[in-house]
């Protein structure tokens, strides 16, 4: 049974997301402060987090940095902060998926199993993936650059991953956002896309400024670029 960590202080929210999320058939443990969920974290294992930002004793983004030094397991922000600002903090800091209250529990419930399959049903045909120098373990979801490991997020994980099966060819911001989530694109920004491949392009370009790996390809897409 998957675990999902809730971290949240609004009770009426808590008591609908709770009841929606064991319907799914899932096991959900709740933290209401920072502190109680550094607590509950440090005593358990999950396989999803969900975060709120703006909590009695601190910040979600903090709590994620936390998470993020230790643990690779997908987190989704669940906030009413929705400024671009906002959305690009959590993003970078590691989060996989920002959802901003008030928000449809369909559209909330897709989102989360579709992140939860995709963090655990890679392709299996193959178990190694090399190209320009990135390395990827399929079976251990692990990426190594120059056979350095390679600091992925979940969600970064799954657009190198995208890429690196799609040699050399085009993928628009819909095709993308649509392997990644699982879900109708408008309910997808494409600001967020935007943020994620700037910040895997730091971790496995050479030069991110000017990437070779990951090349733009203007009013179409993006595509991972072998040189061939």
């Amino acid at each position: 049974m998957k675990r999902i960590f809730f971290v949240e202080d609004d009770q009426s929210l808590i008591s609908g997301l709770s009841f929606a999320v064991k319907k799914q058939g899932y096991e959900i443990n709740i933290a209401r402060t920072v502190r109680e969920a550094e607590r509950s974290w440090n005593n358990g294992t999950y396989d999803l987090v969900i975060l709120d930002v703006s909590l009695p004793d601190g910040s979600g983004y903090d709590l994620c940095r936390k998470i993020r030094a230790v643990s690779k397991v997908p987190i989704i922000f669940l906030t009413a902060a929705d400024e671009e600002t906002d959305i690009i903090m959590g993003l970078d800091l590691g989060g996989d998926d920002y959802i901003t209250k008030p928000f449809k529990l369909a559209v909330f419930l897709s989102r989360m199993n579709a992140l939860l399959r995709r963090s655990s049903n890679f392709d299996q045909d193959k178990t190694q993936i090399s190209s320009n120098g990135i390395t990827l373990s399929l079976l251990k979801g692990e990426a190594y650059k120059d056979g350095k490991p390679v600091d992925l997020t979940a969600s970064e994980y799954k657009l190198l991953c995208l890429f690196m099966e799609n040699p050399d060819r085009i993928l628009s911001p819909g095709q993308i956002l649509g392997r990644l989530w699982d879900c109708e694109e408008k309910y997808i920004d494409n600001n967020t896309l935007t943020v994620y491949i700037r910040r895997l392009r730091t971790k496995i370009e050479d030069d991110p400024s000017t990437p070779k790996k990951i090349v733009t390809i203007r009013r179409m897409g993006y595509k991972w670029n072998t040189g061939e």
